[in-house]
């Protein structure tokens, strides 16, 4: 397994004393005699709700935990280029509408199954049946350009698109993207979404063989695994158990007691002061940042100067250092600063300025106030409805509170309902509410095309420009990185202005590591890798 150096420590003694950890109700210590488990708190509040399956859901704990099943045709190093997985090397047309992949022939799924060139045919062409519904998965195989997957032969499969599809390789580096076993999908494929033994079957180094929602997943070696990323072989170790632990201090409580080996998803308040010999490990995400969408179709923010009041009414530097004590980086684009095409010229060019804000909500014309302060026009009060996905980590929480006591002193008022998913989804689908949030990470910036195409399946805005559909159309299409870059960074400049996206933060995956864990390493996502774990 090649070098992974993506590490980075955060300054535990300046964090712990800003922290207020609250300590779960803690057994004792995994043993020695445990030498060959390894205990992993995730947050995972949601994959019992139809989230098992990282070709069909887009929350990125769905692929984080199903990497231990689901292996990729290539995959992504440090620098960005790609080296053999699945596939032991790959050819690319000139106008990059072809992918041409030799495969190993000594890869077999944990139930016998062989891997090869119709097994990859059998996955892609699931991902984009429009019955299978998949959205994040289908738009990173490219489904308005996918022409299809032709099995050249045994061990030779040919990918191709209707355009250039410059993200391509990029996608097949991820678990999205990753392999079931062509048996499940012929007689189990409606079960995937909820998951579990002999149905999650994969080639990957571990089995997945317990499951019980909203509780623990338990992963079991295969010993047979010798096809990982650098020709990495079976774990050291015997069993994965993944514990499914929403609240934040339980977390925290777990890794501390020696409960559990390593926790993910750690808020920086809490990350500070969890003992001797817990490593804190802290890596950003690339993608778009945590954000606040508008929705332009619906209410008061059809109005430019509305949405341009409300970015600049919120002091997002001080709510940001506040929160997460200095351990995020306030977000000054809708690419974070690690994504490729990342336009750095933005940074401060729109910071915090309340009477701006009141001239922009003058202008539009919401000069009166009624008894409570908030502004009015024509009888109709300036209030905006975020809905949010439960559950709510406590510092989103506190993030949200400080942008509505911000918002109210510029006299716009904002109500927040925080819904489960079913109830999110009910109002998400016919997009009837004024705003919503959400961070999402991913390498390339094709991201953006999900968020702000008018075809986008993430496009909570509802912008619909055939100027920013054609600028996004030409970015995917384009197998030359510079260009690629310009293009983004006119999206990036757009939004700046139009307003359609406010992001706030850039978040990073805070990964605490127990003494018993060595070899750890992780993908550019901040997502543990196993592949080179034992346990001391």
């Amino acid at each position: 397994m090649p070098a992974r150096p993506v590490r980075r420590l955060l300054p535990v003694a300046a964090l712990a004393a800003a922290s207020a950890l609250v300590l779960s109700a803690c057994t004792a210590p995994a043993s020695e005699s445990d030498g060959g488990e390894i205990v992993w708190s995730i947050e995972g509040a949601n994959l019992s709700a139809g989230h098992m399956d990282p070709q069909v859901s887009q929350l990125d704990v769905s692929g984080m935990v199903q990497r231990a099943v689901l292996d990729s045709l290539v995959f992504q190093e440090d620098d960005g280029t790609f080296s053999p997985w699945l596939a032991t090397e790959w050819e690319v047309s000139a106008d990059s509408t072809e992918y041409t992949f030799t495969l190993r022939d000594d890869v077999t799924f944990t139930d016998g199954e062989k891997f090869d060139a119709a097994a990859v045919k059998a996955n892609f062409d699931r991902i984009v049946d429009p019955a299978t519904e998949s959205a994040q998965a289908a738009s990173m195989l490219g489904v308005d350009f996918y022409e299809g997957t032709e099995v050249v032969d045994e061990f030779t499969v040919k990918v191709t698109f209707t355009q250039p599809y410059a993200p391509f390789l990029q996608a097949a580096s991820t678990p999205q993207l990753g392999f079931y076993s062509p048996k499940v999908l012929a007689e189990s494929a409606d079960e995937l979404k909820a998951g579990g033994p002999d149905v999650t079957v994969g080639t990957g180094p571990f089995v997945l063989t317990e499951y019980t929602p909203d509780q623990e997943i338990v992963y079991t070696r295969n010993d047979d695994y010798a096809w990982g990323p650098g020709e990495a072989k079976a774990p050291e170790f015997e069993t994965l158990r993944v514990e499914i632990q929403p609240e934040a201090s339980v977390r925290a409580g777990v890794i501390e007691s020696g409960e559990a080996d390593l926790a993910s998803n750690m808020p920086p308040n809490l990350a500070g002061d969890l003992g001797e010999g817990v490593t804190v490990d802290s890596i950003e995400y690339p993608g778009l940042p945590y954000s606040l969408y508008l929705n332009e179709k619906h209410g008061v923010f059809a109005d430019e100067k509305v949405r341009q009041a409300f970015a600049r009414g919120i002091d997002i530097d001080a709510a940001v250092e506040e929160i997460f004590f200095g351990q995020f980086p306030r977000a000054w684009s809708i690419l974070g600063s690690t994504t490729p095409g990342y336009d750095a010229s933005l940074e401060d060019s729109w910071p915090f300025d309340q009477d701006e804000a009141n001239s922009l909500l003058d202008e539009a014309g919401w000069t009166e106030r009624d008894a409570d302060g908030i502004r009015m026009k024509d009888g109709q009060r300036l209030s905006v409805r975020w809905i949010a996905w439960t559950p709510v980590p406590d510092d989103r929480a506190a993030l949200a509170n400080a942008i509505q006591s911000d918002l109210k002193e510029i006299g716009l008022e904002v109500v927040r309902e925080v819904l489960e998913p079913g109830a999110y989804n009910e109002q998400y689908g016919p997009k009837t509410f004024d705003l919503t949030d959400w961070g999402f990470s991913g390498v390339d910036p094709d991201l953006l095309r999900n968020h702000l195409h008018t075809d986008g399946f993430q496009n909570a805005s509802q912008v619909s420009d055939p100027e920013i559909d054609a600028l996004l159309e030409q970015a995917v299409a384009s197998s030359d990185q510079a260009e690629r870059n310009g293009l983004y960074t006119q999206l990036q400049q757009w939004n700046a202005e139009y307003t359609a996206i406010v992001p706030l933060y850039s978040p990073s995956a805070i990964t605490a590591v127990g003494e018993r864990v060595q070899g750890l390493d992780y993908d550019l996502y901040g997502r543990p890798l196993f592949y080179d774990v034992s346990v001391g």
